[in-house]
């Protein structure tokens, strides 16, 4: 028996959307576990106890389609991260487990203590997983260096090589059960209401959309498109009854619509680098990449929404014995 630390990027809702499957699991494997949430307040609820909250290091999301560095920057307080690092007890846990969250990393760091990544970034960084083409050495050591481990457990698209393991999908959406009744669910954060109002009624007034937006206070129609705030069940519903999903290039959202059996159309986040990677393994998967809305790419997103296959996976319920084989390696 065991007290183990688990903590989470709250930025986003990827990864605390995977805890909702890896803390029940911990739990039922240790004898105290305590959470640690850091970063902005998410979209998404958490049915579990959080014992530690801090402010950490998130990335805000922009309108234009990239992260709004200068709001980033504004909200990273030196002072402040470096005293949650100094002040988080990293000693008094037998494990710290780290999805891709820097206080603790770097808690553990500071104090020579291990830190086990258990993440998406992890897979990533592996040297077998897949890179775009024109690389981004700054990206790249922004990841690598963002939350250190001592030891790693990746997810991705596929297990590229040891220790990288097929997504957690949510239990909630495995017991869904998909259908299509023809509008086209979409999920891009980094971008404002109207542009994409705009520019999806530019390409077409006939087809149904579904529009969840971080930079929406309320409800509106706007002719053939919705718009909404980000609402977890919402979102699912509408992914699950969708006809595809056209999504920014993270992990969950579209390991989700993979796993759902839905067209997928992905829009890699500016000056993103892990978003540029997922971009190149979804493409070698099959999946159709655009850069952006502009007029010149448009014929593509035309092409996809005539395209009836779907690109198929294989996702095992396998969370279980990746925790598992993690305790036993590492405790």
């Amino acid at each position: 028996m065991s007290r183990i630390l688990y903590a989470i990027q709250g930025t986003g809702n990827g990864h605390l959307a995977r805890a909702l499957d890896v803390v029940p699991l911990l739990q039922a494997r240790c004898e105290h576990l305590e959470i640690l949430v850091s970063g902005p307040p998410a979209d998404l609820p958490v049915p579990f106890e959080v014992q530690h909250r801090a402010r950490g290091m998130g990335f805000l999301f922009g309108k234009k389609g990239g992260i709004d560095f200068v709001k980033t920057f504004l909200q990273f307080n030196s002072a402040k991260f470096l005293h949650e690092v100094r002040h988080l007890p990293v000693r008094d846990f037998d494990l710290v487990i780290s999805d891709f969250e820097p206080v603790s990393s770097w808690a553990c760091k500071l104090r020579e203590v291990p830190c086990v990544a258990l993440s998406h970034q992890s897979a990533v960084l592996h040297p077998l997983a897949p890179r775009p083409d024109e690389e981004d050495p700054a990206g790249r050591a922004v990841l690598k260096h963002y939350a250190p481990s001592t030891a790693q457990y990746g997810f991705h698209f596929q297990a590229y090589g040891p220790g990288i393991f097929t997504p957690v999908i949510r239990q909630h959406v495995r017991e869904l059960s998909p259908t299509n009744e023809g509008h086209y669910t979409v999920y891009l954060p980094a971008f404002e209401e109207h542009f994409l109002v705009e520019r999806l009624q530019y390409l077409s007034r006939s087809v149904r959309w579904e529009v969840f937006s971080k930079h929406s206070t309320k409800a509106t129609t706007y002719g053939n498109v919705a718009v909404q705030p980000v609402s977890g069940p919402a979102f699912l519903d509408s992914m699950a009854r969708s006809a595809g999903v056209l999504c920014g290039a993270g992990f969950e959202t579209p390991a989700e619509a993979l796993f759902l059996g839905k067209k997928l159309l992905a829009m890699p986040m500016k000056q993103q680098y892990e978003q540029q990677c997922n971009a190149a393994a979804l493409a070698s998967m099959g999946v159709p990449i655009i850069k952006n809305l502009k007029d010149k790419n448009l014929d593509k997103v035309d092409q996809w929404l005539h395209q009836v296959d779907t690109v198929a996976v294989d996702y095992p319920d396998q969370t279980g014995a990746v925790i598992d084989q993690l305790l036993r390696e590492q405790l």
